[in-house]
């Protein structure tokens, strides 16, 4: 609930979904479907901003941080404010749209509760959606944080070298470079090849480690100089790869930051 969709299509579909929906129910109930698509086109800034609202401010600054009283008191107070857009909204589609003569309306399409019920019924349907995509996303978030965890129960890298298991403790990596058909791993007081290959082996190490290079993962936590081609670990300096540079620099930034 706290972010939103990555994916902007999402949005654009199930707005387009409404706007249909409700100028189909408008239309049979007016009996004219062209006075319905203006009205519902008119009427949807306020469902939208009203949802986007709720979802992306209410719930994650008061909701989520329980301050449930709060939440309560400008929930009350966008479901007013809202209520007040759709009158303004019915006002000017009268004038507008079937110019005073309210005989072009049926009774249902007066009523202004019925408006509120439709208008919160699609905030809720849109947040009862966001909140599944949420829990899909905090899914993958929990088992990537699982899956560090059991990385760094393991404080040690398990490679096979010389035909032998041989148990590599990841704070004396310096870095593991990757050659024609197999790794090296620089530790801080000797060598250790291995045929592992590098991509599965990033794949096994935690976050204190990083690839720059298609042929190079570094220890962060030995990292002494970086500028935006090269860093410096230890004492050996080590080239950025080009397709890796951009990552490389929000990923460094933002471990900086914390």
């Amino acid at each position: 609930m706290h972010k939103k969709s990555k994916n902007p299509y999402y949005h654009i579909s199930y707005w387009i979904f409404v706007l249909l929906v409700l100028s189909l129910t408008f239309g049979l109930s007016w009996g004219n479907k062209t006075a319905a698509f203006l009205f519902v086109s008119m009427l949807l800034p306020i469902v939208i901003g009203t949802s986007y609202f709720f979802n992306f401010v209410l719930v994650p600054k008061f909701y989520l941080t329980k301050r449930f009283a709060r939440f309560a008191f400008y929930t009350f107070c966008t479901a007013i404010v809202s209520v007040y857009l759709e009158i303004i909204v019915l006002v000017f589609s009268y004038v507008y749209i079937v110019n005073l003569n309210y005989e072009n309306l049926s009774p249902n399409a007066s009523k202004i509760a019925l408006l509120a019920v439709i208008l919160y019924l699609l905030v809720f349907i849109g947040s009862f959606l966001l909140m599944m995509s949420q829990i899909v996303e905090n899914e993958q978030v929990i088992q990537k944080l699982l899956d560090e965890k059991e990385k760094m129960k393991k404080s040690f890298l398990e490679i096979i070298s010389n035909r032998k298991m041989t148990k590599i403790p990841h704070e004396d990596i310096v870095y593991i470079e990757s050659l024609s058909d197999y790794i090296k791993v620089i530790t801080i007081d000797k060598e250790i090849t291995s045929k592992e290959k590098i991509s599965r082996l990033s794949e096994r190490l935690p976050d204190t480690f990083l690839r720059i290079h298609r042929s190079f993962i570094i220890n962060i936590d030995r990292i002494k100089e970086r500028s935006s081609q090269d860093v410096l670990v230890d004492d050996v300096r080590i080239n950025i790869g080009r397709s890796y540079r951009k990552e490389v620099k929000d990923l460094l930034n933002s471990n900086t930051s914390n």
